[in-house]
């Protein structure tokens, strides 16, 4: 917002989730997420607020000057947290988080190392006698009467998850044998499950859903884990597993719930030479030259842990594909880990390239219309299916980055998307076409292109193809404004597409905890249908009634022994599967889970660790892109600061083309006297965007060109807070890596000093991002570095010379290494 004599908007409905300065940690029990925030904006917004919430409910909005509104202990007044539909997030008791205990926590006489590679399904020996007790007493003997695949896996995951918790062997049986059973099943497997009275509540929960409840059977208490399907009993049983490890209580223990999604899909851009493009945790885990023969135990290891987080679909390839995948060779091996991942409940996927009938069928053309190249991939289908019957279907990137497509032959998109789709869909197979294009030609605004080409095909798709659409207009970047396309297409099911990995915030190195900015995401208003038409009521189909549902994640994962090339890294894998899921969990609710079952239940690590990683992504835009810049890291890599590039042959390749600084001002205009984006939204949004005095903050820049000197509500002129939220992201690295000293001792010290090692590269690259894009900014303003701020450590021309990363795959800038990042805000 401008200044403040302008008139904020009521409708101005963009979330953003930053959060207070660190907790301290002399609480004896974790405040967990009823009360960990004390201020709902971050140091870099240089505002003050107050968010509190109980059990992970609403919670009331911290304000800055920005505009951005975050609540401190919910996600938004929308979403609530933890409590809202049929156990909340995934699973949390009705009511609200209550994870952990009050007993104190010992400090650990030892910790053997760990690599990471457990991820989050560790099981150690609970540490505090009260809780430990009580789980011994109630957590004996699992009773089940068998069933197909995923019945067995649910068994022996409780069998090794109760075992490791309690200290104590577990055994299955077949008959409850007195107190401490845990009865598994669906009405139709188990005799046990059909005597309870359940079918009620299990009618409301649909294939996939559960319920965990604390019950009596033949006398004696039990837990029953139920379902109406055994996939539904397997995640039933993490369900009661996380809580376990989260070292919560037993009694009145009741927890259910079903997916919000379909499907709920991990996209690998992994490459037959088991590359993975914008991948930093080593090679692809797919070895095709050793497949079908050999399995690596990886494979299960992988599926079992999306299972524990609902992941239901895996599409395998890169979306800049390659034909190859779809011949009979490689289809042999996509059926060997499609074998590994069905009773786990996942599905394949593979990327199809539209070429493919030219490359791999011999044909003269791929055009969607021509009845050779339908046939062909009505061919293909049926080949698939023969091997893979329950074969999920295709995600197809197409006419975008020079990829092939429909518009190769003066085709649109949807008679592309649907020659595909009516090849699958005999089969129950369903086309994911990604939105993600832009033309051949540099655009006089690259963010409209989708908008522009895919609205006016809403309605004239097969009913199984979805448009998967990137959460913002422009391509995963630390901070931007939902796609207009969300909302805008009621006669086309949408499926959102976020990143995991993270290609623009850091990649493998920078902690950037991802669940507030997938709630910034799914919270976000479209007002399609008026307030309240959120983008998560978009993709889960509530608003617009879509039939078919999808969410996507472009995964993190490789194979490093700790999966995804940083230990928090695992964390964004995690709440992508909680939050696809149930689009209104509460990241902080998420959090708290993750660092409970992957590092400590200790209340002296879980309160500042999960402060850290809540307040981590703003920090990342602040010393990166405060104000609403976009894509102004170094070019192709896109590690590292490069405001400055201006030599690429494409306009749009360059980070000076989103950003169009000169000595007047800098943004770009998207206003009606520019290139008039804003207008693509609903009119309460394309009002608000449109408008100078009514755009938030944090998003000025990407939708004005403002003066230097234009003062913000904040009090300071636009180069100042330029300036002020560089320099507070800067130092809020160094308060994260203060927080993170509290887990010394209490986490493993191979893990607590991997972690320490990366926070202190990041901080020095903080101050690297903000030394040199101000560096740059300075001198194309012709502005200095106000007083109260640290000066810049080198001139432009030095930040220009840098070569940085030397290893695009484990990126590093060791030059900048030196000195004291901190603070860069002069006490």
């Amino acid at each position: 917002m401008m200044s403040s004599n302008g008139n904020r908007s009521s409708l101005v409905v963009w979330v953003a989730l930053t959060l207070a300065a660190s907790l301290g940690c002399s609480s004896t029990k974790s405040p967990g997420p009823s009360g960990m925030a004390q201020g709902g904006a971050m140091a870099t917004t240089g505002g003050t607020g107050t968010g509190t919430g109980t059990g992970g409910g609403s919670g009331a909005a911290g304000t800055d000057p920005s505009g951005a509104t975050g609540g401190g202990g919910g996600a938004s007044a929308t979403a609530g947290a933890g409590g809202a539909l049929s156990g909340g997030a995934g699973g949390q008791p009705q009511g609200g988080s209550d994870l952990g205990s009050d007993e104190p926590y010992p400090l650990p006489d030892s910790l053997p190392e760990e690599t990471g590679a457990q991820l989050w399904l560790r099981y150690p020996k609970v540490p505090i006698p009260k809780r430990l007790a009580e789980y011994q007493a109630a957590l004996t003997h699992v009773v089940s009467a068998g069933g197909g695949g995923s019945t067995d896996l649910a068994e022996a995951e409780l069998v090794k998850g109760l075992s490791g918790l309690t200290g104590a062997a577990v055994m299955v049986t077949s008959a409850v044998q007195g107190p401490g059973a845990v009865i598994i099943g669906t009405p139709t497997t188990s005799p046990a499950i059909a005597a309870l009275p359940l079918a009620q509540q299990l009618a409301a929960l649909g294939t996939e859903g559960y319920l965990v409840e604390s019950t009596e059977s033949g006398g004696q208490p039990v837990i029953a884990v139920a379902a109406n399907s055994e996939v539904g009993v397997l995640y039933g049983s993490f369900a009661l597993l996380r809580h376990l490890q989260s070292h919560s209580a037993l009694s009145k223990l009741s927890l259910r719930a079903s997916p919000r999604l379909q499907r709920r899909i991990l996209n690998h851009w992994d490459n037959l030479d088991r590359t993975v493009e914008r991948g930093y945790a080593g090679r692809s885990l797919w070895d095709w030259a050793a497949l079908p023969a050999t399995l690596s135990p990886r494979y299960a290891e992988y599926a079992r842990a999306n299972a524990s987080i609902g992941i239901n679909g895996t599409v395998l390839t890169n979306v800049n594909a390659n034909a190859q995948v779809l011949t009979a060779s490689y289809l042999a091996k996509v059926k060997a880990l499609a074998d590994v991942f069905r009773p786990y409940g996942i599905r394949v996927y593979l990327t199809a390239r539209f070429s493919a009938p030219i490359e791999i069928g011999g044909l003269a053309t791929a055009d969607p219309t021509n009845a050779s190249v339908k046939q062909w991939w009505v061919t293909k289908a049926n080949e698939i299916y023969q091997l893979i019957p329950d074969f999920g279907g295709f995600l197809v990137k197409a006419n975008s980055e020079g990829q092939p497509g429909p518009q190769d032959y003066n085709r649109t998109h949807a008679e592309g998307a649907n020659a595909l789709a009516q090849a699958v869909a005999p089969h129950g197979g369903i086309v994911m076409w990604r939105a993600f294009v832009y033309s051949e030609d540099s655009p006089q605004d690259r963010i409209k292109q989708a908008y522009d080409e895919f609205k006016p095909l809403d309605g004239k798709f097969e009913p199984n193809v979805l448009v998967q659409v990137k959460n913002g207009p422009l391509d995963f970047q630390p901070r931007e404004p939902q796609s207009a396309l969300f909302g805008a297409m009621p006669s086309t099911p949408l499926a959102l597409e976020l990143q995991i990995t993270k290609e623009y915030l850091g990649q493998d190195t920078h902690l950037a905890y991802l669940g507030p900015l997938y709630e910034e995401v799914l919270h976000a208003d479209t007002f399609a249908e008026g307030a309240g038409s959120t983008v998560a009521k978009v993709i889960d189909g509530s608003l617009h009634d879509y039939a078919a549902t999808a969410i996507a994640g472009v995964a993190n994962i490789g194979d490093d022994a700790n999966w995804t090339g940083s230990q928090f890294n695992q964390a964004n894998w995690y709440v992508f599967g909680r939050m696809a899921w149930d689009p209104d969990a509460s990241a902080r609710n998420v959090a708290e889970e993750w660092v409970r079952q992957t590092l400590s239940n200790d209340p002296l690590v879980v309160a500042p660790v999960v402060d850290m990683m809540m307040r981590s992504r703003a920090a990342v835009v602040g010393y990166m892109t405060p104000l609403g810049l976009v894509h102004i890291m170094g070019t192709d890599h896109h590690y590292g600061p490069g405001a400055w590039v201006s030599n690429l042959s494409r306009a749009e390749w360059n980070p000076v083309y989103y950003h169009k600084a000169d000595d007047k001002g800098i943004g770009f205009d998207r206003s009606a006297s520019g290139s008039n984006a804003a207008a693509q939204y609903s009119a309460p949004l394309s009002q608000t965007f449109g408008a100078r005095a009514t755009t938030p903050n944090d998003l000025l820049l990407f939708f004005h060109h403002v003066s230097w000197q234009d003062t913000l509500d904040t009090g300071r002129t636009v180069w100042a807070e330029l300036v002020h939220r560089y320099s507070q992201g800067v130092d809020e690295v160094g308060a994260m890596r203060t927080s993170w000293q509290s887990a010394q001792g209490r986490v493993d010290a191979k893990r607590f000093k991997e972690v320490t090692d990366f926070l202190q590269i990041q901080h020095y690259e903080a101050r690297w991002w903000r030394d040199a894009s101000l560096a740059y900014f300075a001198q194309v303003s012709k502005q200095a570095v106000p007083s109260g701020y640290a000066p810049l450590a080198q001139p432009l021309s030095y930040y220009q010379g840098l070569t940085c990363p030397a290893d695009v795959k484990k990126p590093r800038c060791p030059a900048v290494y030196t000195g004291s990042p901190s603070p860069a805000v002069l006490p």
